[in-house]
């Protein structure tokens, strides 16, 4: 929806693949105008293998294809694309809603990403305002009396998992409202839940 609203949308029929394009089209199986997008999209491949194409993206996201999506697009032959600057976006919408209600609320754009180790996907958050998106733990001590050491709770992604559940992948329901939770408020961005490089085990 928000790609959508910021003209984040690309026509197929307008994009002539490079070379590069064309050869991991060929690799990967794949529609090499979008394999293009995707290119377009991410100045780091991560790893292609089987036919995935796992990249970083320019926000900082480490996902299949970049984010590029073919699905809940009515044009024929138009792919969207992650939001510019989700964390941007997720704050002019957070001041827009506080300008026409009066409520301040925090505000999560979502997308859908697969993981590394499980099947499946799962809603994580790729943008966030008027919120911290972890809980800290650290420092604290359990039920039992035992000191946390590294307990950080991604909550913005835990929140964008739970609204999944009631918006459904392929229903039309582009907003989910959680309510009851009390979210650590400030000021927070998805980008904090990336995994800094230099801590990386993987890349």
């Amino acid at each position: 929806m928000v790609s959508k609203a910021e003209g984040r949308t690309a026509s197929l029929r307008t994009i002539r693949p490079s070379v590069f394009a064309n050869a991991i089209a060929y690799q990967t199986n794949r529609d090499p105008r979008v394999v293009n997008t995707i290119l377009e999209e991410a100045p780091r491949i991560v790893r292609i293998r089987d036919g995935h194409f796992i990249v970083e993206t320019r926000q900082g996201y480490i996902c299949a294809n970049a984010g590029i999506d073919r699905s809940n697009i009515q044009e024929d032959d138009t792919v969207s694309m992650l939001p510019e600057n989700p964390d941007e976006s997720a704050e002019r919408i957070r001041t827009r809603i506080k300008h026409l209600v009066r409520v301040n609320v925090a505000v999560i754009i979502t997308d859908t990403f697969g993981r590394a180790w499980r099947l499946g996907h799962v809603n994580f958050a790729i943008g966030v305002a008027g919120m911290r998106p972890m809980k800290d733990y650290r420092g604290k001590e359990d039920m039992f009396g035992y000191r946390l050491r590294v307990t950080l709770m991604a909550i913005a992604d835990e929140l964008a998992s739970a609204a999944e559940l009631v918006m459904n992948k392929k229903d039309g329901v582009p907003v989910a409202i959680v309510k009851g939770y009390r979210y650590p408020s400030g000021s927070g961005i998805a980008r904090e839940l990336v995994r800094p490089i230099q801590e990386d085990l993987f890349r």
